[in-house]
């Protein structure tokens, strides 16, 4: 017989063997478990992708499936088929035209890449068609995607944009005026239901369009290229009195002689000394918008000049009841002061429409 003294230490380290042990198997038990947790989505993942798949590939097949009724039921008439075609075609490219020139509709509206296919004629026509059905509906997002994010840096301005919507731009007016569908397709010699998209996608493209013309003729832009904001618009500490007081604009921090750049299109309607403000330029855009730009070192424009957006107007400085070199930017529409923080966020979404 022997016998073995377990002591202190032996104790300590076997207990320290089987903590390690248990450590070790409870993280690979962890790990075990995330592994097949992450399998499991990749699976679901994949089989959601699989579903959608099938459902567009079901849908292609029914849209082919109709056509080819639609032929059959005409008692074969190929010609009459492609007739219509071509008369889609041509109502697409009137619609096209307004599309022209604006950034990212050449991409998005691109023509399919040629599929293989049989060298039956008919299949060809009916695939032209679902082609032309793509196209328009490619195009009605298109307009609508963008048309949504104007109006929703218009409504952030505090701002209506159903006063800055195109009316009857596209299609020559009448067409986007027609609220008869069946006037549109007899315009346009086409069935009801392609006519009634055209119509859609036109009114949106319209619309995008006045929105966009409006956006570049309002204060939507920075007028600095100074990033933070020393002092924003509402009730503050006055730096003087130290007391609550109302701040009309935005103070953009900066070094003496930074470029100052207009927000928007416009004439200048005032430059010099005002109180408190010290040199000032102030901005007239029309439909009653006004900016002001205060505390400046330096004037680069003068009374009755025309400016660009982005155009350099002066320099940043500290002159007036101010207390270091900064920008005081006011937007002022109808005779009230706004608050810019609005309208610099609108014209964030607006750069986004572009």
């Amino acid at each position: 017989m022997r016998g073995y003294v377990l002591s202190t230490a032996k104790q300590m380290a076997a207990a320290g063997v089987v903590a390690l042990l248990s450590l070790w198997l409870g993280v690979a038990t962890a790990a075990m478990m995330v592994n097949a947790l992450s399998a499991g989505a990749s699976d679901q993942e994949l089989v959601r992708q699989k579903a959608y798949y099938e459902r567009v590939n079901a849908d292609r097949q029914a849209r082919l499936n109709s056509a080819m009724a639609q032929l059959n039921s005409n008692n074969g008439s190929f010609a009459e088929m492609a007739v219509s075609v071509e008369k889609r075609h041509a109502a697409l490219a009137q619609l096209f035209q307004e599309f022209k020139g604006v950034p990212g509709a050449a991409q998005a509206l691109a023509p399919a890449k040629p599929r293989l296919m049989s060298t039956n004629p008919v299949e060809r026509v009916t695939y032209t068609r679902m082609d032309q059905e793509r196209l328009i509906d490619a195009a009605d997002n298109f307009a609508k995607t963008r048309a949504e994010r104007l109006r929703a840096a218009f409504r952030l301005a505090g701002l209506t944009p159903e006063g800055y919507t195109g009316r009857g731009n596209a299609l020559g007016g009448p067409l986007i005026d027609s609220k008869d569908p069946r006037a549109l397709a007899a315009i346009l010699d086409v069935d009801e239901d392609f006519a009634r998209r055209i119509q859609r996608a036109s009114t949106n493209m319209s619309d995008m369009r006045g929105l966009t013309d409006a956006a570049q003729s309002l204060p939507f832009f920075r007028p600095t290229g100074a990033a933070a904001v020393s002092s924003s618009y509402g009730v503050r500490l006055d730096p003087f009195t130290r007391r609550p007081a109302f701040h009309s604009g935005l103070d953009f921090p900066g070094g003496f002689f930074t470029p100052i750049l207009a927000a928007a299109p416009g004439v200048i309607s005032f430059t010099g000394v005002r109180s408190g403000y010290g040199n000032t330029i102030e901005i007239d855009h029309g439909g009653g918008f006004k900016t002001r730009y205060a505390h400046l070192q330096g004037i680069s424009v003068s009374v009755g000049q025309r400016v660009g957006v982005g155009q350099r107007i002066g320099a940043m400085g500290s002159t007036g009841r101010s207390t270091g070199p900064h920008l005081h930017y006011e937007i002022w529409v109808a005779g009230r002061p706004q608050n810019p923080n609005r309208y610099l966020k609108a014209g964030e979404y607006v750069q986004q429409a572009r």
